[in-house]
């Protein structure tokens, strides 16, 4: 099978399950993505709803292959902890995964495609409620679709431009899967997408001076000396493909990894930008704008070096040592 772009593509089975009197229950399968919701539920009516994304590859052999989806269930936990959220237990997320692969395992694109099964788990609070609190009922849900690359042109550079906007507050959700903070990167995406750019960038919502990352993604620099330098800051997503691509480059390659504050000013001294992310993987930066000012890349030989191999490990082509990848 093959697809093209990233977007929904359909499915044959989702899975169910609800929290209620202080416990999760067991989940069921079901045929529809849609389901009953109050109008006044908190997630609807106060943005109590956070979520993840993974993805099941199939392997040249015909194996079906998920990358690290312990790091899903653990990342999803922080998430649902800072929204005041009764955590997923790992065991029934970890369950509910490998039953919506099972159940849609012909929908994942065949190896040669370089497609795969997308998987969106999603916890959002359902109960009816009228002044602002947190929600006493939950539903965890698991959704999957088979999906092509993020943007159009796979590993075709893009272009993106500063914002005075900002993606998330100083010590507020930026580093949590909520959905508030997608909701707040739309309207600047979309000025700098009328701009004639592909994505805009944020700065550090403090000073402005310094890079945190794209609305989907986390933004990452190859330095002259062979460094590979991603952004320190609270503000940004503790992004999974980030953590391998610096595992990777570190063992693999050989790299000095380094995680710093990234000065805007400081930008013309790398030889390559990427964004990363499980839906993009890597895409190069060819330019970042900033108030009229120009930064221009031309070099991509590590991050397609980077983007090879993950992609290798994540469709079993290359053992790895790291314990990521799950057969299912």
């Amino acid at each position: 099978m093959k697809v093209e772009g990233f977007k929904y593509h359909g499915t044959n089975q989702a899975y169910y399950a609800y929290y209620k009197d202080g416990a999760w229950r067991h989940g069921e399968l079901k045929d529809s993505i849609f389901f009953d919701i109050s109008s006044m539920a908190v997630a609807l009516q106060y943005g109590q709803s956070v979520f993840e994304g993974l993805k099941a590859y199939r392997a040249k052999d015909g194996r079906t292959l998920l990358f690290r989806p312990d790091a899903n269930a653990k990342r999803l936990e922080s998430s649902c902890q800072r929204l005041l959220i009764p955590p997923v237990p790992k065991e029934l997320f970890l369950s509910a995964i490998r039953q919506v692969v099972e159940v849609n395992r012909d929908l994942i694109p065949s190896y040669e495609s370089r497609g795969s099964l997308y998987i969106r788990p999603f916890v959002i609070g359902t109960e009816t409620v009228m002044g602002v609190r947190s929600a006493t009922e939950f539903l965890f849900g698991v959704v999957a679709t088979p999906v092509g690359s993020y943007f159009t042109d796979g590993f075709k550079p893009i272009r993106l431009t500063t914002t005075p906007y900002d993606r998330a507050a100083p010590n507020g959700l930026g580093n949590i899967k909520a959905g508030a903070n997608y909701a707040a990167s739309l309207y600047p995406k979309y000025l700098a997408k009328q701009a004639g750019f592909d994505d805009c960038l944020y700065l550090d919502p403090k000073t402005h001076t310094k890079l945190d990352e794209t609305g989907a993604t986390n933004v990452i620099g190859i330095t002259f000396d062979n460094q590979f330098v991603t952004p320190q800051s609270h503000s940004v997503l503790p992004s999974i493909t980030n953590n391998s691509l610096q595992v990777i480059a570190k063992e693999m390659l050989g790299m000095e990894v380094i995680k710093k504050e990234i000065l805007l000013e400081d930008v013309k001294d790398y030889m390559e930008f990427g964004a990363c992310g499980t839906a993009a993987v890597i895409t190069p930066i060819s330019t970042i704008h900033h108030e009229g000012r120009y930064f221009n890349f031309k070099s991509y030989d590590v991050l397609h070096k980077l983007h090879d191999l993950l992609l290798a490990i994540q469709y079993g082509d290359v053992k790895e040592q790291f314990g990521w990848v799950v057969s299912v």
